[in-house]
């Protein structure tokens, strides 16, 4: 089994080393560095991985993923200078860097992916989404698919849609969350007990997303099923309507999608 280096386990790359240990990976082949000695004993306690330095971590790894913050990954990719193997692939999962910050600073022809997951892979529900740098060929790509695929799903796009992605997928679950504690705080002033209107707010997400996916019909379609004339789904949907959410929705996205341009501004 390849050795995977997972490069600043903070949440999301705590979250692709757990699913990977879920999969079935050995212990033994994952490895994780950290920022301090706190957070390396905390995961060698929770999962019972090797915790090393950034440089000792991709000198035994078959394949790197680099889940540091941005801002951090200069400083990262200097001090692995001289210890990344030209042919080990390097996995970005830094919001905004495009692979050219990558393979301007690692060895010559070094293949490099991004990829943008999202945070439930904590519960093998992730959508990643792959773009492949110059020198990473479809055994390259497929490795990393196959890397992902344990966490949720995974789909390969030209990395000039990245930042959408970003703004969509990435940031994504925290716009559901919003409407749903949006939701719950509803039903709580409509008298309901939180835990009562937790488990309501919930399931009917679920289920909604369920629909979405299994359903063949469009959100647009699922909507219109649920409404009838006259009706109390309208009169919601029309208050919505007029508050301008859908709006709003867009413009939050677009704002996500150009925080990520700026970022890749900022530190490239």
């Amino acid at each position: 089994m390849r050795t995977v280096a997972v490069l600043g386990a903070g949440k999301m790359g705590q979250a692709i080393l757990s699913g990977l240990l879920r999969a079935g990976w050995e212990t033994g082949a994952v490895v994780a560095t950290a920022r301090s000695a706190e957070r390396a004993e905390e995961l060698r306690g929770a999962h019972g991985v090797a915790v090393e330095s950034n440089a000792a971590a991709a000198r035994r790894a078959d394949m790197i993923v680099v889940a540091v913050k941005p801002q951090d990954a200069a400083a990262l990719l200097e001090e692995l200078r001289g210890s990344v193997p030209a042919d080990v692939p390097v996995v970005s999962i830094c919001a905004g860097l495009p692979i050219a910050f990558f393979e301007k600073r690692l060895p010559d022809a070094t293949p490099v992916v991004r990829a943008m997951p999202n945070t439930p892979a904590l519960v093998d529900e992730a959508m990643t989404v792959l773009s492949p740098g110059v020198h990473a060929d479809a055994a390259c790509l497929a490795s990393v698919e196959e890397l992902f695929t344990p966490l949720g799903r995974t789909m390969v796009i030209d990395e000039r849609h990245q930042d959408a992605v970003t703004a969509i997928s990435g940031s994504g679950p925290a716009y559901f969350y919003y409407l749903a504690e949006a939701m719950t705080e509803a039903s709580v002033l409509m008298g309901l007990p939180r835990a009562v209107a937790c488990e309501l707010v919930t399931q009917t997400a679920l289920g909604a997303s369920r629909m979405l996916r299994e359903g063949g019909a469009s959100p647009a379609e699922l909507r219109e099923a649920v409404e009838s004339p006259a009706g109390t789904t309208i009169s919601a949907v029309r208050q919505l309507d007029n508050h301008r959410v859908r709006s709003a929705v867009t413009d939050a996205v677009e704002a996500a999608r150009d925080r990520a341009r700026e970022i890749a501004d900022e530190y490239a």
